[in-house]
C-alpha cells in the first residue's frame, strides 16, 4: 500500500513539475513581444497583412469613410506617377540606408517593417500595388506622436485596438476601439506635413514645410489642421450604425471645396492715361505656407489678364508663390531629396495679407477694360525630361490630375476707358 501510495506521488509530482514549466513557457511566450520591441524586425511580428490589412478589408463595415478615402490624394500616394518616378531617381541617387526615405510619408508602416523595404519599392513599381500606402491602419494604429524628433515621429500599436476621435463607439467583432485626443490635433497631421526626415540629411537647416502654424489664430483658437481638412458632417461612422457628427476622409485641399475657402481676393483698379494699374490683395486664411512647399508641386499662381475691345486679351501677367529648391551645387531641382538650399520663396505665410502691384499699358480704342484676377494651384512642373518620363507612367498622360489647374479664387470686373 505504501508502495503505491509513493508511486502515485511521484506521478503527482511530475505532473506538477510539468504544469510548472508550462506556466512559466507561458508567461515567457506572453512577455515575449514586449521584451523585443526596442530594435525589433518585422520578422519577429505578424506579417505585414496582419499588421496593417488592407482598407477593402474595413470597408465591409465602414462603407461611406471607404469611399471617401479612395477618392482623396492619400488613398494614391503610393500609385501616382509622379512619385513612382521620383522614387525611381532617388533610388537611383541614394545610399540603401536611406532608400526608406520617400515610404516615410508615402506608407508610414515602413517604420514597423524596414526589412521589407524591397518588397514596398517593388509594390510602388509594379504600378499596381496591393498595399496600401496611407491608408485606414496606418493612420488609426497611431498610438502617440513623438513631437521632439525632426519630423515628428509615430507610435505605432500593432494589435486590435483602433484609435480615433470618436466617443462612445459601439461594440463589435472586428476591433476594440479607443478615443484619442491626438485624433482631433494638428500633431497628428504633422507627422508626414511637417518637412523631410533628417535621415536623409536634407532637412538639416532647412525651414519646415507649415510655417509657424503653432502660432496662428486658428491654431490658438482651438482649429486644428482637421477642421478644414477633415470638415463635420452629420452621417455614420459604421453601416447602419446611429447617425452623429462624423469626419469627412476625403481630406480636402488641393482638390476639394476647402480650397475655395483658403483665400479671399480683392483687386482696385486706377487708369493714369496710357497706364494703368491694379493692385491685388490677397488674404490667406489658411494656418500654414499656402502652397506647402513641395518642390514638384507647389506653386500658386497669380494670374492677371486684361480684355480690351472685342474681349481681346491684350496684357497678362503671371507671379508665382513658391518656394524653389536648390542642390548641393546651387541649381534649382524639382526632387526633394536633393534640396539644400532655398534659392527663393515666395511663398504666402500663415494667415499673411499680401499685396501685388500690377503696372501694364491702358488698351488703345477700347471704351473699357476687363480686369480679371485669377488664383490657381498650378500643375506640376519641372525640367522637361522629368515632365516626359511622369506623362508616359500617367495612365491618363496629360489629362493626369497632376497636369491639371485648379482654381482657387476669382475676381472681374469691367472699368469704363472713355466717357
Amino acid at each position: 500500500m505504501t508502495r503505491g501510495y509513493d508511486s502515485i506521488t511521484k506521478i503527482l509530482e511530475g505532473v506538477r513539475g510539468r504544469l510548472i514549466l508550462s506556466l512559466l513557457a507561458c508567461l515567457l511566450f506572453l512577455a515575449t513581444p514586449f521584451i523585443l520591441v526596442a530594435g525589433e524586425s518585422s520578422s519577429s511580428k505578424k506579417p505585414l497583412e496582419k499588421s496593417f490589412p488592407s482598407s477593402e478589408k474595413c470597408k465591409r463595415c465602414h462603407l461611406r469613410v471607404f469611399e471617401e478615402w479612395e477618392a482623396s490624394a492619400q488613398s494614391r500616394s503610393i500609385v501616382t506617377a509622379p512619385f513612382r518616378v521620383t522614387l525611381e531617381q532617388f533610388l537611383a541617387s541614394s545610399n540603401e540606408k536611406d532608400q526608406a526615405m520617400c515610404f516615410r510619408c508615402h506608407a508610414p508602416h515602413i517604420l514597423e517593417y524596414g526589412d521589407l523595404l524591397p518588397r514596398f519599392i517593388k509594390e510602388v513599381q509594379s504600378k499596381d500595388p496591393q498595399m496600401d500606402g496611407v491608408g485606414c491602419p496606418q493612420c488609426h494604429l497611431i498610438q502617440d506622436v513623438d513631437m521632439t524628433s525632426h519630423p515628428p515621429m509615430p507610435t505605432f500599436q500593432l494589435g486590435t485596438t483602433i484609435f480615433g476621435g470618436y466617443d462612445k463607439a459601439v461594440q463589435n467583432l472586428a476591433h476594440q476601439s479607443q478615443k484619442l485626443d491626438l485624433y482631433r490635433e494638428s500633431r497628428f497631421c504633422v507627422t508626414c506635413h511637417d518637412s523631410l526626415p533628417e535621415t536623409a540629411q536634407v532637412a538639416k537647416g532647412m525651414p519646415g514645410w507649415l510655417g509657424p502654424w503653432e502660432k496662428t489664430k486658428a491654431e490658438s483658437s482651438g482649429k486644428p489642421c482637421q477642421s478644414c481638412h477633415m470638415p463635420e458632417a452629420i452621417d455614420e461612422s459604421a453601416n447602419g450604425e446611429k447617425v452623429r457628427k462624423v469626419a469627412n476622409h476625403s481630406f480636402p485641399g488641393r482638390f476639394g471645396k476647402v480650397r475655395a475657402e483658403a483665400v479671399t481676393l480683392d483687386f482696385t483698379t486706377s487708369v493714369k492715361g496710357e497706364t494703368s494699374q491694379v493692385n491685388v490683395s490677397i488674404n490667406s486664411l489658411v494656418p500654414h505656407n499656402l502652397p506647402l512647399p513641395h518642390p514638384g508641386w507647389s506653386r500658386v499662381v497669380v494670374d492677371l489678364s486684361i480684355f480690351g475691345k472685342n474681349l481681346k486679351k491684350v496684357y497678362n501677367e503671371q507671379r508665382f508663390y513658391e518656394r524653389v529648391f536648390g542642390n548641393g551645387k546651387g541649381k534649382e531641382t524639382v526632387f526633394d531629396f536633393e534640396a539644400k538650399k532655398v534659392l527663393k520663396d515666395t511663398l504666402l505665410k500663415p494667415e499673411e495679407v499680401r499685396v501685388e502691384e500690377f503696372t501694364f499699358p491702358t488698351p488703345k480704342d477700347a471704351p473699357s477694360m476687363d480686369v480679371v484676377v485669377t488664383l490657381t494651384y498650378a500643375p506640376i512642373h519641372g525640367p522637361q525630361d522629368f515632365l516626359v518620363k511622369v506623362e508616359q507612367e500617367a495612365a491618363l498622360g496629360q489629362k493626369d490630375k497632376a497636369f491639371q489647374s485648379v482654381q482657387i479664387a476669382q475676381k472681374k470686373i469691367n472699368v469704363l476707358l472713355k466717357k
